[in-house]
């Protein structure tokens, strides 16, 4: 808790323990990031060794689970879709920082894979590895099972579909 919620509370001596306040994600534009890009090349600030390093992880990723189920954790492919750390919008390419407080070393959990694998756990639980609330995993979980069952309605039976 803040220092300033602590003196309104009535003071230092709140013998309770708080839970830490879970901070939002943040998006970034397509449009944000390449200004920054082109702000970076434009004063100079652009590093060789970076741009390697970004080319050697390029060859590195894997590219299917079979590659990655035995890989090093924290998994440090952020860019792949099963990675917790950040997601990327396919219409408009923002991404947004699921936790914007913390370094993906950080994190207990990094890969949605990983977390499947477990079997099932609560909202609660779901939540606390998303950074989100466990009504928004509801909402969540909710549509989902929605588009499936549209999905599985809209499919002929098995016995009917033709081999």
């Amino acid at each position: 808790m803040s220092e300033v919620k602590q003196l309104q509370e009535g003071g230092e001596g709140n013998e309770e323990e708080q839970p830490a306040e879970r901070r939002r994600s943040k998006t970034m534009s397509r449009k944000e990031m390449a200004r920054d890009l082109r702000r970076r090349r434009l004063a100079g600030q652009l590093d060789p060794e970076e741009t390697e390093t970004l080319k050697l992880v390029d060859e590195q990723r894997p590219r299917t689970r079979a590659d990655c189920i035995n890989g090093p954790r924290p998994c440090l492919f952020v860019s792949c879709k099963h990675n917790l750390y950040l997601d990327v919008n396919p219409e408009t390419g923002s991404i947004k920082l699921n936790f914007p407080d913390k370094e993906i070393t950080e994190l207990e959990h990094t890969c949605a894979l990983d977390v499947a694998e477990k079997g099932g756990i609560t909202l609660e639980e779901v939540g606390e590895i998303m950074n989100l609330t466990r009504e928004r995993i509801r909402q969540v979980e909710t549509r989902g099972l929605m588009k499936l069952r549209e999905a599985t309605e809209a499919e002929p039976p098995v016995s009917a579909r033709k081999p």
